[in-house]
């Protein structure tokens, strides 16, 4: 009896029922061939540190490239997979030229002064080129994190969309737990009657704002058609929470907490990084960015002062915890590989082997722009890892990292940023 059922909810069922799900019902013996042998998704995961690193200490010896590197002081917790990540160096961004914006540009690349008479401008990063793709078949597009305050430095966001507006993420784990995992108590019904209320008015105001375009200055036509921009994205997010109503949201296979009101720093970070395997074994997005926590961070480690003080470290004391600071987030990464090792895809692979995970940022230490702190892992884009690179050039474009990240995730990007090609050599063995 119980095998006929199984057997009568797989051919009912089609291939967005979440894989593992399928799995503890012993759904091998059952499911098409089609379905066991197709290849897990792609997945991007993209973490940024807004203050750089401790130089000295992070990066090896750029005589000592290659496998079998010593890992450096900074590095060490992350000893026991250093065959599953590459560490790269002389890489930035050529553009940007303020060393007090922490990542705004990290993902982007942009010229911050690209068009003359305005003092701010962004593009499009590089998470959401990916989400554009990947997002179409998932409840959320990508999901964002944000740290706690960045001292006066920089934004707070790291993901950009295609107008080069911020993406303001989520303030903490507990709010991307319920938004991954809470069932929604309001009604079918009243929850469909809010996003046609929500369209309604839209559609209002997009009609007063085109009855007065005629007649308006060139750059004042060209505030409004970013205005249209951003109401078209907002058109695009009502119409897929649209196609998400009656859909429920997944459990994991594994029970996943809510985490604890409060939590701040280092633990915040781990709760973060434990949703968002969670977020991908049910499928329910394929794109993260993290602007990780700054001053609660190192506060949650014991330190005495503030990002931005152990950003321009001097002197024993600063350094050291300087070095705590990237030690700590170091085994944090190794916690966060662990769990995507140990999650196993359909096929018998792992979440790790399918996804881009990268830790860094444009800002190296103070306010130095070169050399931006680099740590690429994971299977999803055909990365050859466990080397440290030197690029040839002191300066290759970070966006060149980015281009081969899509690329090698099957995404077909001409170009992005200020690439001038994809990095050969994490391609080759």
């Amino acid at each position: 009896m119980l095998s006929s059922s199984r057997r009568h909810f797989l051919r009912s069922s089609t291939s967005v029922i979440a894989l593992p799900f399928l799995q503890s019902l012993g759904f091998r013996r059952f499911a098409s061939a089609a379905a066991v042998s197709a290849a897990p998704p792609k997945r991007m995961i993209f973490l940024g540190t807004g203050f750089g690193v401790t130089s000295e200490s992070w990066y090896p010896d750029t005589k000592d490239t290659g496998y079998d590197y010593t890992i450096p002081e900074c590095l060490k917790p992350l000893a026991a997979h250093q065959k599953d990540f590459s560490i790269l160096q002389h890489l930035e961004h050529a553009n940007s030229r303020d060393g007090h914006s922490g990542s705004t540009f990290w993902l982007t690349g942009a010229d911050r002064f690209a068009i003359p008479g305005r003092s701010f401008h962004n593009t499009i990063s590089v998470d959401q080129v990916a989400a554009n793709q990947f997002g179409s078949e998932t409840r959320y597009a990508s999901l964002h994190l944000d740290g706690d305050d960045l001292g006066g430095h920089g934004t707070g966001s790291i993901s950009w969309n295609q107008s080069g507006k911020p993406i303001l993420g989520l303030q903490n784990p507990v709010a991307l737990y319920h938004k991954l995992f809470s069932s929604d108590s309001i009604p079918f019904e009243q929850r469909q009657a809010m996003l046609s209320k929500e369209r309604s008015a839209l559609d209002t105001v997009l009609s007063d704002a085109r009855s007065i375009k005629h007649g308006l200055t060139k750059t004042d036509v060209d505030k409004l058609d970013e205005y249209f921009e951003s109401i078209r994205d907002i058109e695009k997010r009502i119409a897929k929470e649209e196609s998400w109503l009656q859909v429920p949201k997944k459990t994991p296979p594994s029970s996943v907490k809510e985490p604890g009101e409060g939590l701040e720093g280092a633990p915040a970070v781990e709760a973060a990084y434990d949703l968002m395997v969670a977020a991908m074994q049910v499928d329910a997005t394929r794109v993260f960015t993290y602007r990780l926590p700054a001053d609660s961070f190192c506060a949650s480690i014991g330190a005495d002062n503030s990002a931005h003080n152990l950003s321009h470290y001097a002197g024993k004391e600063l350094t050291g915890e300087s070095i705590r600071r990237d030690q700590a987030h170091a085994k944090l990464l190794a916690h966060l590989i662990g769990k995507l090792k140990s999650a196993n895809e359909a096929d018998g692979s792992s979440l790790f082997d399918n996804v881009t995970v990268v830790f860094g940022s444009n800002l190296r230490t103070k306010h130095s722009l070169n050399n931006c702190p680099t740590l690429v892992a994971g299977g999803g884009a055909g990365f050859k890892h466990g080397r440290h690179l030197v690029m040839k050039e002191d300066k290759t474009p970070l966006c060149n990292l980015w281009l081969s990240a899509l690329r090698g995730s099957g995404i077909q990007a001409e170009s992005f940023g200020d690439s001038t090609g994809v990095i050969d050599e994490l391609f080759e063995a």
